[in-house]
């Protein structure tokens, strides 16, 4: 029996991406398909079938969007979502929790990884996807902070990386 093969995302979150939370913006249409090319190569090319979200806004949600859009086109593959907490989006806007809880009742399967807020749920989220995928999809612009962070340790753990810097969309030929 052929080993079940996973891929997650890690990003920056709107605030942090150039177009902000503008998702008409063309940038951001730009990453969006950026991220489906991707993810349509692993799962044709690569054979991945298991996507891990770690559902926090911006990269993350837009990853789960598209899993779950391309399950028309690839009905085997899975989406996991990795919940640091159980108040994740307790704090977002109410049409930020609408798409959230969306996600969460069209996912395969969903992970709470602890119930309650603490000061390092999110980096546990962030090892427990890493720890359970082969490949991991990064959006990051290369500077210090969360992402980095998970991009760092996936390398330590010898998993493979693909990056699209979200400040050069432009040239990864979209």
């Amino acid at each position: 029996m052929n080993r079940i093969k996973s891929c997650c995302f890690t990003g920056h979150r709107p605030q942090n991406l150039p177009f902000g939370f503008n998702e008409d913006d063309d940038r951001c249409k730009s990453l969006k398909e950026l991220l489906q090319k991707h993810i349509v190569d692993l799962i044709e090319n690569k054979g991945v079938t298991r996507f891990i979200s770690g559902m926090a806004l911006g990269v993350d949600i837009y990853a789960a969007q598209i899993v779950l859009e391309e399950k028309a086109s690839h009905p085997d593959i899975i989406l996991e979502c990795a919940l640091p907490c159980e108040t994740q989006s307790n704090r977002w806007k109410v049409d930020q929790q609408e798409v959230y809880y969306k996600i969460l009742g069209d996912c395969d399967k969903a992970t709470l990884l602890q119930h309650a807020y603490t000061a390092d749920c999110m980096n546990k989220r962030n090892r427990y996807m890493v720890d359970n995928s082969d490949f991991v999809i990064a959006v990051w612009n290369g500077k210090p902070s969360g992402t980095g962070n998970t991009v760092q340790y996936a390398l330590q753990q010898g998993k493979k990386i693909i990056t699209i810097d979200p400040n050069n969309l432009w040239e990864e030929g979209v």
